[in-house]
């Protein structure tokens, strides 16, 4: 039995991992699975995490798609909605409230968010006035962040002369990680010109040397 880490917590790693990439696909032969991607993030052996997707398997909160890949099923996506919409809340409490600063708000959130009954958290919410973002500018409705999602990308991904705004900063290492990077909004021209940017790097990849291997999906 995997140790230390709760059933939900896996589940916030897992939904962290799929959006907003995108549900977890491998990406090549190389690629780490999300055995190994959820350990890193959590801190635990590959091993106890493989035994952790197991039982979220067997509890029907994720399943196996066409590659084999482990995915969120609707149950287990609605669930891990509700444990990323809960830390949220409790962070904009801890800074709101108590005086907390974001990165001190989201250790504890970690620590203590299990302990809120769904009730509290919507007494929270109240209290609160309903806010739309926790402290690190992610959106409280998980709807409306996927929905955003697409409207972003990394500050890595910005060319020389492209203007962004950053609207949220994740952790690195995941929900788990202490560490922040940022995420830029890229609208308007700056927006067309990374996706041509884009496009045209994905040509040249095309046009390369036809014998040489191509990344093959595991």
């Amino acid at each position: 039995m995997a140790q230390g880490h709760s059933v939900d917590e896996y589940l916030e790693t897992i939904y962290f991992l799929a959006f907003p990439i995108g549900e977890y696909r491998p990406q090549s032969s190389g690629s780490p699975t999300l055995a190994a991607r959820v350990a890193e993030m959590l801190g635990v052996s590959r091993a106890s995490a493989g035994e952790m997707l197991k039982r979220l398997e067997r509890e029907g909160l994720v399943e196996r798609g066409e590659h084999k890949e482990a995915i969120l099923t609707p149950s287990g996506r609605e669930r891990a909605e509700r444990v990323v919409r809960k830390h949220r809340l409790v962070e904009r409490l801890l800074t709101d409230f108590m005086g907390y600063t974001a990165a001190e708000a989201h250790v504890h959130a970690d620590e203590i968010g299990e302990s809120f009954s769904d009730d509290m958290i919507e007494r929270i919410d109240e209290r609160l006035g309903h806010p739309e973002r926790c402290p690190h500018g992610w959106p409280v409705d998980t709807e409306f962040e996927q929905a955003e999602n697409r409207e972003l990308a990394p500050l890595s991904a910005l060319g020389a002369g492209e203007r962004a705004t950053t609207v949220r900063l994740a952790h690195a290492g995941g929900p788990r990680g202490r560490n922040a990077r940022g995420l830029a909004g890229v609208r308007g021209r700056d927006a067309e010109a990374a996706r041509a940017r884009r496009a045209r790097r994905a040509g040249r990849a095309q046009r390369g040397d036809p014998d040489r291997e191509r990344p093959r999906a595991s």
